[in-house]
């Protein structure tokens, strides 16, 4: 039988909250409706499951969960909320007579007293619960949550406000977030090796949860890095592979590459099947359909610039005579050039739409310019066969980047992209997503991005022409 659910967020990422739910959802398999009236922006939120069950995979899977209530009551006032409560007798009667018990008051954005957590417990004085208190062990807790409205930059005597919330929710804790300590496992500062472009612990794991990374499946990242995504989409039971057009982001430079070490010290050496060095525009897969996800952080210029195998400059005339010998034999180190973020995109999903398996997904952050960004942007990015699924924003101010999760809709079998050389002069890669006209005219807020932020993104300023590709 259907029951309503509380769910008690981090306030972290609220914009992430939807997708994350949804995607753990199809993972283990179940419906999930999301109500019109639910705002991921407040931390908490009742959502109807057909099972218990349901609800507990949620919180064990979940890095935004904090923790789950079956959920009794709601109200403006406790006055509405006491009301719903004896309404939902049903549901917390059989605890009455012999259950240890445990009743917790919190508050969101404000600090509840001693002497009002006391007031509000005894309030409920009339579910008549008859079991020992105790605070250490109980075989049941109650959470009582008072939501008060954000009055941060603002003086206020102690206690003011007290009891003025927006909100106040009730229920029975089901069961604790048990996604969260993952975030402290993966902590980049303690980690074994990692560099300055190395994603945050808390991202790579929404992001392996975007992938619906599972045991058996196989996870390719074109740019890894260091390996931050690596580590969590093995965690969750996938295979990896990942390569990188510079080896030594991957190395290191200790004997035994680093992400082999740091994926040592997280217990899942053995999931990470190779690494590879070459240019994903010059890549060696003969076939395509071979993986259930690509997840990667492309580099956008900020620490570090994408770049493809290419001279800058063509060079002309032909060459006068044999091929003179290096000095010393050193290895040859092939020429490269920038490769521009908007090409980049639009190439990503072009690739991936070659290389997943049907109902793959594709998943990773694109820069944008706040006061640029439009959805056309990441309308333009997608291609025959190609939908988006999520769309999440991390606001940095000026800037901010957006988790795009597409997923390959088609059992189709697609030619790999040709990678085309592009002249800079032109605007965004035109691509399926929008309408001829739109392709032509529509320059996204990420073209040219590495020019934008270091200029401040001064609007009005012409961005520094990067050279041709």
């Amino acid at each position: 039988m259907p029951r309503e659910y509380l769910f008690v967020f981090a306030q972290a990422h609220d914009d992430f909250r939807v997708p994350e739910l949804r995607s753990v959802a199809e993972l283990h398999g179940f419906p999930l409706a999301i109500p019109d009236d639910f705002d991921p922006s407040r931390p908490f939120g009742v959502l109807t499951l057909k099972q218990e069950e349901h609800a507990r995979l949620l919180a064990r899977r979940c890095i935004l969960i904090k923790a789950v209530y079956e959920f009794y009551a709601r109200g403006v006032t406790y006055e509405a909320l006491h009301t719903q409560n004896e309404a939902a007798r049903a549901r917390w009667e059989g605890y009455i007579p012999d259950t240890s018990f445990k009743f917790a008051v919190n508050g969101y954005n404000h600090s509840i007293s001693k002497a009002r957590q006391r007031e509000v417990i005894e309030s409920f004085s009339y579910m008549d619960y008859r079991g020992k208190i105790d605070l250490v062990n109980p075989e049941v807790i109650m959470g009582c949550f008072e939501e008060y409205r954000d009055v941060s930059g603002t003086t206020r005597r102690k206690n003011e406000g007290a009891g003025d919330f927006r909100e106040v929710f009730f229920g029975r804790l089901l069961e604790e977030g048990g996604a969260r300590s993952l975030i402290k496992k993966f902590d980049v500062k303690k980690r074994e090796y990692f560099g300055n472009t190395s994603m945050e612990a808390e991202i790579s794991l929404l992001m392996a949860n975007q992938t619906l990374a599972s045991p058996g499946k196989l996870v390719y990242d074109p740019f890894i890095g260091t390996g931050s995504m690596a580590y969590t989409t093995a965690h969750f039971g996938a295979l990896v592979f990942g390569s990188d057009i510079d080896g030594r982001q991957m190395r290191g430079k200790e004997h035994q590459p680093g992400i082999v070490r740091a994926a040592t010290q997280y217990g899942v050496r053995q999931r990470i099947l190779d690494l590879c060095t070459f240019d994903v525009t010059q890549n060696p897969w003969r076939c395509g359909g071979l993986f259930d996800a690509i997840i990667t952080d492309p580099p956008y210029g900020v620490r570090a610039g994408a770049k493809r195998l290419g001279r800058k400059k063509e060079r002309t005339g032909t060459p006068s005579g044999p091929p003179q010998p290096r000095p010393d034999d050193r290895p040859y180190v092939p020429p490269t050039r920038p490769y521009e973020l908007s090409a980049l995109a639009t190439d990503l999903v072009a690739l991936a739409r070659h290389l997943l398996k049907p109902g793959g997904r594709l998943v990773f952050f694109l820069p944008t310019v706040t006061d640029e960004y439009s959805a056309l942007d990441v309308d333009v990015l997608l291609c025959d066969g190609m939908v988006l699924v999520a769309n999440s924003l991390q606001d940095f101010g000026a800037w901010g980047r957006r988790l795009i999760t597409i997923r390959k809709d088609t059992d189709r079998e697609y030619p790999p992209p040709k990678f085309d050389a592009r002249p800079a002069v032109l605007g965004v890669v035109p691509g399926p997503g929008a309408s001829e006209a739109q392709e032509a005219t529509h320059v996204p807020a990420h073209r040219d991005f590495r020019e934008k932020y270091f200029q401040g993104f001064k609007k009005g300023s012409d961005p520094v022409k990067p050279e041709a590709e």
